[in-house]
């Protein structure tokens, strides 16, 4: 059975970045020589090279990139295009480790709070079905998502804010449907390994933050909860063709700017 849901079809808003580290076994040439190159070539990518810092033997980099994007292609389409713009003068520049932090213009607990607020944000005309919308806002304290990771060479951080809006903003109340939602929610992210710490499931959209893998996009982050969602209501067009995917980590945009 094919998705129903497909990046050639759907429409992504996106809001993604990241702050590289690399580290260096000698001393590299200043960034004035090797900076707007990899800035070019990076950009072919769907990487784009923000703003940047050169220390001893740490390269800081602040990226944004496209949802189809997995972390670990930012690690290795970065590195390695800047190890092969310095092989003349340093052969062999970096050392195998690296720390990718995912990062956003508000900081985890932020993101978390407006996600749990929603049903505040819309509340509804029958207090009845306000109520019953009540038991399908989760909160996982004990969840951080974005918790730092392990892959077999360095350390990530990797928070995505989800939302996915009804199809033509279909307000879906009915008590059956919700719980369907919710079951495949969580049974996907479970099977996913994904660390859910906010759900908000509302009339017409959702809301969830969660920690995700080092391998996946946030572009089949999206596309694979919304066809597991399409195919628990029989694979009906739920969603609009559309969603939107935001980073955040423990620091926000300004936070990692004074860094650098």
């Amino acid at each position: 059975m094919n998705p129903l849901y497909q990046k050639d079809n759907c429409t992504p808003s996106y809001q993604l970045r990241w702050s590289l580290d690399l580290f260096a076994i000698t001393t590299l040439p200043p960034s004035s020589a090797w900076v707007d190159s990899l800035r070019d070539v990076i950009e072919r990518d769907g990487i784009r090279l923000l703003e940047h810092t050169q220390e001893s033997n740490v390269v800081r980099l602040l990226l944004s990139t496209q949802p189809s994007v997995a972390p670990s292609q930012i690690v290795k389409l970065v590195k390695g295009r800047l190890q092969h713009l310095l092989k003349t003068s340093v052969p062999k520049a970096f050392r195998r480790n690296f720390s990718l932090t995912s990062i956003g213009d508000a900081h985890r607990k932020e993101i978390e709070s407006y996600v749990s607020s929603q049903l505040g944000h819309h509340p509804l005309a029958d207090r009845r079905v306000e109520q019953r919308f009540q038991e399908f806002q989760f909160a996982f304290l004990d969840v951080d998502p974005s918790a730092a990771q392990f892959s077999s060479h360095g350390r990530y951080i990797y928070g995505l804010h989800l939302v996915l809006v009804n199809d033509a903003r279909w307000r879906e109340i009915r008590e059956d449907q919700l719980v369907t939602t919710r079951d495949m929610f969580f049974k996907s992210a479970h099977k996913k390994s994904h660390r859910v710490s906010r759900l908000a499931i509302l009339p017409d959209h959702l809301h969830a933050t969660l920690g995700c893998n080092f391998d996946e996009s946030p572009e089949e982050v999206a596309l694979g909860y919304m066809n597991n969602l399409a195919f628990a209501h029989g694979m009906k067009k739920i969603f609009s063709f559309s969603y939107y995917v935001g980073t955040f980590g423990h620091y926000n945009m300004q936070a990692v700017r004074r860094r650098l």
